[in-house]
């Protein structure tokens, strides 16, 4: 029996997100050893999930040696292109342009998220919102787990100083006679 079409769109969920990820990532690496298995085929596949984590596969050697394979042999066409290619590099007007762009999108998000802009924003300013949202939490857990990492790390080097400055040595003391507590009183 045959499965229906897979809509392609984002999943919401992000269990059901980070699951379906999981099992895809693990399906395109296959079929690209299989490819390189039954066609001696040389793949380079590079894979950055969500959060920033990088899987890469080389099955023929190294990944650098095939970014050089593949940056020699477009080597060529690259200087055709940039010198074909209007310059990248945008003036002043534009550039400005563009950040006030940028500036405008971030104000009229802050204002709808603050509740002040309902109904306001189009729908791919709602994206892009979106978008900045993910990787400003993506930066602020990865800052917090960076925290927390060197809070926990504090604590292990504490832990081993204690442990350290109690499995002391036993020293000889002149009095014969222990710690006696009298009438409230420590005396020896």
């Amino acid at each position: 029996m045959a499965r229906g079409k897979v809509q392609l769109r984002r999943i919401e969920n992000p269990v059901h997100r980070q699951v379906t990820f999981c099992k895809r990532r693990a399906g395109l690496l296959k079929k690209a050893k299989e490819l390189s298995v039954l066609c001696d085929a040389e793949i380079g596949l590079v894979i950055f999930s969500a959060h920033g984590k990088l899987y890469e596969l080389a099955t023929k050697g190294t990944m650098q040696g095939l970014i050089e394979k593949y940056l020699k042999f477009t080597r060529g066409t690259q200087l055709e292109a940039v010198t074909e290619a209007r310059p990248l590099v945008l003036d002043a007007k534009e550039e400005t342009n563009v950040l006030k762009q940028e500036i405008d999108t971030l104000q009229k998000g802050i204002t709808y998220l603050f509740g002040g802009g309902l109904g306001t924003m189009a729908m791919d300013e709602l994206q892009v919102l979106e978008k900045n949202l993910e990787i400003w939490m993506y930066h602020v857990r990865s800052m917090k787990m960076n925290i927390m990492s060197q809070e926990i790390q504090t604590l292990r080097d504490k832990v081993l100083e204690n442990t350290s400055v109690t499995n002391f040595v036993p020293f000889a003391t002149d009095t014969s006679f222990p710690l006696i507590i009298q009438d409230g009183i420590f005396q020896l």
